[in-house]
């Protein structure tokens, strides 16, 4: 059974002599000693990397796949799981049931209505699967975690609009591990109802950064914006509505489902518009170095001079390419007192999230692990997965 374990370390207690990193074999495994919580914040969860369901290879690659779970104590998380209706419409929370799903396709949960780019995604990521609308990120975080669905495929950057900030905040939030990502090209249409011109809109509606994304060809048209929650909810309204001044942004799937016609395509002003989607599953999947793997980390360090610095290291020492760094206030306590007195001064606490290009099989990125735990008040491993090479 795939668990998910802790690693802690306070600075406030001095490792001993096992504790010392050095970038060599070892007879045996590196031991970290137990601790006491200098700030007790939340409960960090450090993901096993032992999943008896998706043994493939050869026993020698398992054992190096899973060498590093061997430092941390294992601590089960429950879940609980029962019979699963289905759900033409998107699921809201309040239809959250602890269901479990028992069919032949593997049921994958996204966020928005049927015909989204997320919908687009998650077909990508499984071929074959049953996609399931939910209505918010946390609905499709905690379908997973109830045994409603297999997997959740969510946003979680875009190259021109950024960083999805309230995906990465779930990550923590939740118990849930980084299975794989998938990336898809992000093609904008114009929509409309049948019989209605470009020159008969007034306004679009369709999701904020879809009309940021759009925003010279839209201002070329002269159509006023009117943001919604998600692309293919605009065009479900312009549609059911039977707008005739009204258009909507959305991908081309979504003009196929809801009958609209499609006016312009391509509108995005700039054509490399990808967007990344992180596939989560309750259980990781054992790591390889058979192909391109990336490892998704979270930490938090203490405040002081060079601390960051010290931190991001660890992976340089060792030639480990960053994909990603992004960083977010604490949300629990995102202030605190400054430690040397200076008029009662405080500042801004954050987590950080990284990626790198490794897989946690490889030595180099286990060691880089251990070295960040010098500085690192909280550390969890959010996945470690094979990077999508293709594009839609």
């Amino acid at each position: 059974m795939a668990t998910a374990t802790s690693i802690i370390r306070s600075p406030a207690v001095l490792l001993s002599g096992k504790g010392t990193v050095y970038d060599q074999k070892t007879s045996s495994p590196f031991q970290i000693p137990q601790f006491s919580l200098k700030r007790r914040r939340f409960t960090s969860l450090f993901a096993s990397l032992h999943d008896g369901n998706n043994i493939n290879d050869g026993s020698n690659k398992i054992a190096k796949a899973v060498g590093l779970e061997k430092l941390f104590v294992d601590s089960p998380y429950d879940v609980v799981s029962k019979d699963s209706p289905s759900h033409p419409r998107p699921l809201t929370s309040a239809q959250l049931s602890n269901t479990i799903s028992d069919g032949p396709r593997l049921r994958v949960a996204y966020q928005e209505f049927r015909g989204a780019y997320s919908e687009a995604a998650a077909e990508k990521a499984y071929p074959n699967c049953e996609p399931v609308p939910c209505d918010q990120f946390d609905v499709a975080f905690e379908a997973v975690e109830k045994w409603l669905v297999d997997r959740a495929v969510l946003p979680i950057e875009n190259s021109l609009g950024g960083s999805i900030h309230r995906n990465y905040d779930l990550l923590l939030r939740h118990s849930l591990h980084i299975v794989g990502e998938v990336k898809l090209a992000v093609r904008h249409c114009l929509l409309a109802n049948h019989g209605v011109r470009v020159e008969d809109l007034k306004r679009v509606l369709s999701h904020p950064q879809a009309l940021a994304q759009c925003e010279y060809t839209l201002t070329k048209i002269g159509l006023s914006r009117e943001a919604v929650d998600d692309t293919a909810l605009a065009a479900k309204h312009v549609a059911f509505e039977k707008l005739k001044d009204t258009g909507a942004v959305a991908s081309s799937k979504a003009a196929k489902i809801y009958g609209l016609n499609i006016l312009a395509e391509d509108i995005q002003d700039d054509c490399d518009n990808v967007t990344r989607f992180l596939m989560l599953a309750r259980d990781p999947i054992i790591p390889g170095v058979e192909k391109p793997f990336k490892t998704s980390i979270v930490f938090s360090l203490e405040e002081g001079p060079g601390v960051l610095f010290k931190a991001l290291a660890v992976f340089a020492l060792r030639q480990i390419n960053l994909t990603k760094i992004e960083s977010r206030p604490l949300r629990n306590q995102p202030l605190r007192a400054s430690d040397d007195g200076n008029n009662g001064s405080k500042y801004f606490d954050y987590l950080f999230y990284v990626d790198f290009e490794a897989s946690m099989a490889e030595e180099r990125a286990q060691n880089a692990l251990r070295h960040l735990m010098e500085f690192a008040t909280f550390l969890r491993v959010l996945g470690s997965y094979p990077v999508d090479t293709t594009m839609l």
